[in-house]
């Protein structure tokens, strides 16, 4: 397997772009006199699009087409989140737990699906808002989430088909810088998902310990 670390210079670029837009949103923050932030969540569901609040244009804030794209936008930060949760059963597929056994197998076999969801779902969200809400500060963060989440699914994508011990670890974590950049755009719904995800683990854990201590020692062990 190849060791060239080549492999990162994609990353690096995506990474350094989100980079950019991340300044100049809060460049523009500050100029429009707005503090940067995302912005609270409008009846129970997390402002995700880049877009205004109060029903703009757009039908963002009393329905219409508005809250059908940022319902997708959340759908998709949650999808995310299950696509990131396959990291606590990664190592885990002869847990002591049949349960996270299973529960790992099933995340694994879905994986990339969830994965390519999430891109398209993001995709189809913020073109929507890049056409209603060009205007609004918050476009520049789903920019600077899109060219991570990019570069996530290309080097998954790549993972299988380049032989570089590399690619994981680039994959894994562009995940994590994923992270505060939706934090940054999403909210409320980035934050319970984030929650959610690290709930996974924290049961993964719990439930491992469990089966470690009812596990019955096999005939012939010395202990």
């Amino acid at each position: 397997m190849k060791k060239k670390k080549t492999v990162w210079i994609p990353a690096i670029i995506a990474v350094t772009v989100a980079t950019v837009f991340v300044i100049y949103y809060y460049y523009m923050s500050s100029v429009s006199g707005g503090g940067p932030g995302p912005r609270p969540p409008e009846g129970g569901v997390s402002n995700l699009p880049t877009g205004n609040v109060g029903g703009r244009p757009g039908g963002e804030g009393s329905g219409g087409n508005g809250e059908i794209f940022k319902t997708l936008g959340t759908i998709s930060v949650f999808l995310g989140a299950a696509a990131f949760s396959w990291f606590w059963f990664k190592k885990k597929l002869r847990s002591p737990s049949i349960l996270v056994r299973k529960a790992g197998k099933l995340l694994h076999s879905l994986h990339k699906l969830l994965g390519w969801a999430t891109l398209i779902l993001i995709a189809v969200h913020g073109v929507y808002f890049l056409i209603t809400k060009l205007q609004d500060n918050q476009t520049y963060t789903g920019l600077a989430g899109f060219a991570i989440l990019l570069a996530i699914a290309g080097y998954g994508f790549f993972i299988n088909k380049v032989r570089n011990k590399w690619m994981r670890t680039v994959h894994r974590l562009l995940g994590l810088v994923w992270i505060p950049v939706l934090l940054l755009h999403a909210g409320g719904s980035a934050i319970l998902a984030v929650i959610a995800s690290l709930a996974v683990g924290v049961l993964v854990w719990v439930l491992e310990r469990m089966a470690g201590k009812t596990m019955k020692p096999v005939p012939g062990d010395t202990i």
